[in-house]
Formats: C-alpha cells, sequence, structure tokens
C-alpha cells in the first residue's frame, strides 16, 4: 500500500532529526513510517530545503528553469534553419525588381 505524505509532515519529521536532535530510528518509528524512507527525506530537505518535496508532476525552480531554456533552445535552432534555408533560396532565386 503506497501512502503519501505531506510537505509539512516529511519537513516536520527531518527537522525532528535535524534541529531537535531525535534520532532517525525513533522519529520512524513514532510516525509509523519506514526508517529508509525517513533517511532518504532527510538528504532530500538536506539537498534542497525549502525546495525539497515538491510533489508528482512538478519541478524544482532550477529543473523548471532548464527546462523552459532547453525548449527554449530548440525553439531557435529550428528558427535558424528556417532562415538558413530561405536565405539560400533566396539566393539561388534573386527577385526581380
Amino acid at each position: 500500500m503506497n501512502r503519501s505524505y505531506s510537505k509539512e509532515f516529511k519537513v516536520n519529521a527531518c527537522e525532528l532529526v535535524n534541529k531537535d536532535g531525535i534520532k532517525p530510528a525513533v522519529v520512524a518509528e513514532k510516525l509509523g513510517i519506514n526508517k529508509v524512507m525517513l533517511y532518504r527525506w532527510i538528504d532530500e530537505y538536506e539537498t534542497y530545503g525549502n525546495e525539497a518535496f515538491v510533489g508528482k508532476g512538478h519541478l524544482r525552480s532550477d529543473d523548471a528553469e532548464l527546462r523552459k531554456l532547453r525548449k527554449e533552445n530548440e525553439r531557435l535552432k529550428m528558427e535558424n534553419e528556417i532562415l538558413k534555408k530561405a536565405a539560400a533560396y533566396f539566393a539561388k532565386h534573386p527577385t526581380d525588381e
């Protein structure tokens, strides 16, 4: 059975270990969660801070910015290719004025 936990729940669990100094095994037992899962949460919280636990289908701000820039880069490459083809076409077929 997969349970999902809120961001607040995960943050509070991590802070019990990090700030209050309670052993992870004790926190996991009291909260009824797997100790390994708590260690993963602690690692993510220490790595990303407030950006941790964004939820399914959401991206951290850095990842979202990277995705946006990659998409823009791909669009600009396509535009550049179109302009190259147009320039080559007009160089071969000059318009009569």
